[in-house]
């Protein structure tokens, strides 16, 4: 272990490249340039920005990203090695490589025989004459080469021989570092460990490890390859990838760093890692894994009573690491499994206020959350309207405006045959009447513009928050088009995200109540 511990692992993204390979993941060359900066601030050696030679958006990317400063992270373009039968000089992909003026070039070649004869469709030494061909074109130039020996692991497996074959002729060409890619993600974490241990027996050179994760074990099988010995790790933000997905570096990284003890960022980029997960997911467009292991919103949440009791007294009863590690927080949830613990958890910060006085508005709040959860309110996911609903039970409560009435119309027909949502509300707020409309995509946003057009003239804070996800869930289904309906609403401004939720048979109604507790919620918050 002292052996892997006097290690320093150099982190390779390719979230920008291999990651943008996912179904639904299409990035801007301005949302790359954004992740690039992240990437560099979270403390990453090497980010592979694009392969040149493939599209338009890559040859902008590196263009842009030149005049750019950026404080540790090299910029590595991604390519293949030369055509069959083309001379490296005359390749115009190795050009286009040569072109976005990276200090570093990542090139991939085959080593699996079955790819050189099935997918290129050439011979065994021809594909050795490209690997030393294309290698050697870049290191007369002066740049660093990464070799991604692609398929390695299937190839070895299959042809041991030609797949060495292939890294000691990259070797003698001068690359940088061989990495070792298990590119159709089938291999086990034991065959990884073996097959990087009968490398090292016979090439005694830097190697690095890419894996993905068609087999549920790309994490694993980087993890392995580190305590084998493998200094260089390649991977994604938050696992994206073609089919299902790379290795995922918001696991690998605090893995490395926490369980293994072994160097690969700063403890203060560590602790921006959730926000560039999040950041990722949001560029993206997707909605982020609550469950992904350290940055999930669900990776330190607590919902039993005997965890938030737990938890309470010592936080390693039933967390692995300390959320703050990795820019995370704790979460108790509130639930028809809550016990006082959970509540008391939630009242932990109240100031003004003995254990005594806790306890009893403990009570109280249980009492009226198993009530309510009776009706069909569910305050798991919704942190807000908890919040709210203690304040109206101790007294605290405030009230900052009034809806006085609201009205929502659909139409067809009047524009054509375009769908429009209007939504008229009429509102009191700090002694002042304010009787607004607004149009939307839908009742819903149409309601929710129509109340931030009163309310932001007394509390234009509200412009920082937006509806980040909306989820209908029907009660009672037998009961058809009359079911009742609960909405969960989840808001986020600049600083935080938070859930709130309302429950009606009227789907309106149910929605204009989540609505309204969330931006009260950020009211009070703000206060």
């Amino acid at each position: 272990m002292s052996k892997v511990n006097s290690m320093e692992i150099k982190v390779y993204d390719t979230t920008l490249r291999d990651g943008t390979q996912a179904e639904g993941v299409s990035f801007s060359v301005m949302d790359k340039i954004e992740i690039a900066r992240e990437l560099d601030r979270l403390g990453v050696s090497y980010i592979e920005g694009g392969w040149p030679g493939s599209n338009p958006k890559d040859i902008k990317f590196f263009k842009e990203i030149s005049r750019i400063s950026l404080r540790k992270a090299k910029i590595a373009a991604f390519g293949s090695t030369r055509r069959m039968g083309v001379r490296a000089d005359r390749d115009p992909n190795l050009h286009a490589l040569m072109e976005a003026d990276t200090d570093v070039v990542t090139l991939f070649g085959k080593s699996w025989v079955f790819h050189v004869q099935k997918a290129l469709r050439t011979n065994k030494e021809e594909n050795l004459r490209m690997i030393e061909d294309s290698l050697e074109f870049f290191k007369k130039r002066g740049k660093e080469v990464i070799f991604d020996a692609e398929h390695f692991f299937d190839g070895y497996k299959a042809n041991p021989h030609y797949a060495l074959e292939t890294l000691k002729v990259a070797c003698q060409a001068g690359a940088d570092c061989l990495v070792l890619c298990d590119t159709n993600g089938g291999s086990m974490p034991y065959e990884i460990e073996e097959i990087i241990h009968k490398v090292q027996k016979n090439i005694k050179y830097p190697l690095g490890i890419h894996t993905h994760n068609d087999a549920g074990v790309a994490v694993a099988n980087s993890i392995t390859a580190a305590r084998a010995g493998v200094h260089h790790i390649q991977g994604t933000i938050n696992g994206y990838g073609e089919r299902c997905g790379n290795a995922d570096l918001c696991v690998i990284i605090p893995t490395l760093e926490l369980k293994l003890g072994l160097r690969c960022i700063s403890r203060v980029g560590l602790r921006s890692l959730t926000e560039t997960s999040r950041l990722v997911n949001e560029l993206a467009n997707l909605s982020p894994n609550g469950h992904q292991p350290y940055v999930g919103r669900s990776a330190f949440t607590h919902k039993g009573g005997v965890h938030a009791s737990a938890i309470t007294r010592d936080e390693k009863t039933y967390e692995h690491i300390n959320p703050k590690l990795v820019g995370n927080e704790r979460r108790v949830l509130i639930s028809e499994l809550a016990g006082r613990s959970n509540v008391l958890y939630q009242l932990k910060g109240e100031k003004g206020m003995g254990r005594k006085e806790k306890i009893i508005l403990s009570k109280k709040v249980i009492g009226k959350i198993k009530a309510l959860e009776n009706k069909g309110y569910e305050f798991e996911g919704a942190e807000g309207s908890f919040e709210l609903l203690v304040r109206k039970t101790d007294g605290r409560y405030k009230k900052l405006f009034n809806v006085e009435g609201f009205r929502v119309t659909v139409e067809r027909g009047r524009y054509g045959n375009r769908l429009i949502s209007e939504a008229t509300v009429k509102v009191r707020v700090k002694g002042k009447s304010y009787h607004t409309v607004a149009e939307g995509n839908g009742p819903v946003n149409a309601l929710d513009n129509a109340l931030r057009k009163a309310l932001e003239q007394e509390y234009p804070q509200l412009r920082q928050m937006h509806l980040a996800d909306y989820k209908v869930r029907i009660l009672d289904a037998k009961a058809g088009t009359r079911a009742k309906t609960r909405v969960l609403i989840e808001s986020t401004d600049k600083e935080s995200r938070w859930g709130t939720v309302g429950v009606s048979p009227n789907i309106i109604e149910a929605s204009c109540e989540a609505l309204l507790d969330s931006i009260e919620y950020k009211l009070f918050k703000d206060s």
